[in-house]
């Protein structure tokens, strides 16, 4: 109760509601996932935002995006301090859209991790929108690999030595992960 899916006020109209996702086959999926945000009621009620949801494969959402998310949050304890971004990529210029506000459906999803203590890393995870359910490396890329694709910058004020670091490396082993 009180963490159930709400419009968010300040995203101008048209925007996702409910009715957008309602029979359309596709999951509500978290940028910013409820696991994460356990720790405070306001928190985790602003991840139940339709602005913090994109429409993700049911499957993809409950499987390996769940997985990733999962790693994160135990490389988040493991290391005590890393930082993560992730989004939607749209590939096509034309995309499926689900309800009367035409939510567009992203074709991959993309996040990437970086941990600053102790030897810098960092990793990237590009994800097509589909049923999923492969080994976790198979996602894996650079985080320059992940920034040609999107087209964005990440972690635009880092120290070029730390920068180069940690966006040319993508050594899945190095964070533990099953």
């Amino acid at each position: 109760p009180g963490n159930g899916w709400h419009e968010d006020p300040q995203v101008p109209s048209p925007r996702a509601t409910h009715a957008d996702y309602k029979k359309s086959g596709w999951s509500r999926g978290h940028m910013c996932p409820a696991g994460d945000n356990k720790w405070d009621n306001d928190a985790m009620y602003d991840t139940f935002l339709y602005s913090n949801v994109c429409p993700q494969h049911p499957r993809w959402n409950s499987g390996d995006w769940n997985e990733i998310e999962i790693a994160c949050r135990r490389w988040a304890q493991n290391f005590n301090d890393i930082y993560i971004i992730c989004g939607p990529i749209y590939f096509r210029k034309e995309h499926q859209t689900i309800g009367a506000n035409r939510i567009m459906v992203p074709d991959a999803f993309f996040k990437v991790v970086i941990c600053l203590n102790g030897t810098p890393k960092g990793i990237g995870f590009i994800c097509r929108n589909t049923e999923g359910n492969r080994r976790k490396d198979m996602y894996v890329n650079s985080i320059s690999q992940v920034e040609r694709i999107t087209g964005m910058t990440f972690f635009p004020n880092l120290p070029s030595d730390i920068s180069f670091m940690v966006k040319n490396g993508a050594d899945i082993k190095s964070w533990d992960m099953p």
